[in-house]
């Protein structure tokens, strides 16, 4: 798993030099925000998975600068962000926005999509806060299950991996 999220997520260089994070100045410089291990790395999971459901813009950024100030893996952090993109962020935000009007007790609202700004500031004090409650409630949970299992699968390779080198050195051919 290790490798993999290596090979995959930006390095360190790349993301220093973003424009956008040049902010964080030194935090980018801290090595524990781009160490791969399983604390780093399971928490840079939970950081990014609980932004990717807050409703605002500039969820990576968020992320970012959680994962700095915190001392997450910053890449990971960042990467997880994305399971909220163009394509699925209607539908998980629609589905965040029925959950709130199901916490709050509020009906949901019948009405037609319209990819306008207009629209959206009409209809931003009915959506507002069912959706709010929602993602964020949505974020809690999903952040809290995705540190369990990541936590729990990580656990699970390393016990798995010493176990299979014990058999080789137990068992000589």
């Amino acid at each position: 798993m290790k490798q993999f999220l290596q090979r995959y997520l930006p390095d360190c260089h790349q993301l220093r030099a973003h424009r956008n994070l040049r902010f964080l100045g030194d935090l980018l410089h801290d090595p524990r925000l781009w160490h791969f291990s399983r604390r780093s790395t399971v928490r840079g999971l939970t950081a990014g998975m609980f932004f990717a459901f807050v409703p605002f813009p500039w969820q990576m950024l968020l992320a970012a600068t959680a994962a700095a100030w915190l001392r997450f893996n910053l890449p990971v952090a960042v990467a997880m962000v994305w399971i909220t993109n163009p394509l699925t962020m209607p539908p998980i935000m629609f589905a965040c926005y029925q959950f709130g009007a199901w916490l709050l007790g509020r009906p949901s609202l019948d009405w037609a999509f319209e990819p306008t700004l207009d629209w959206f500031l009409r209809k931003v004090s009915d959506l507002g806060w069912p959706l709010l409650v929602g993602s964020m409630t949505t974020a809690v949970v999903a952040s809290t299950l995705t540190f369990v299992i990541a936590h729990l699968l990580w656990r699970w390779h390393i016990v798995n991996k010493f176990r299979r080198r014990r058999r080789v050195v137990v068992c000589p051919g």
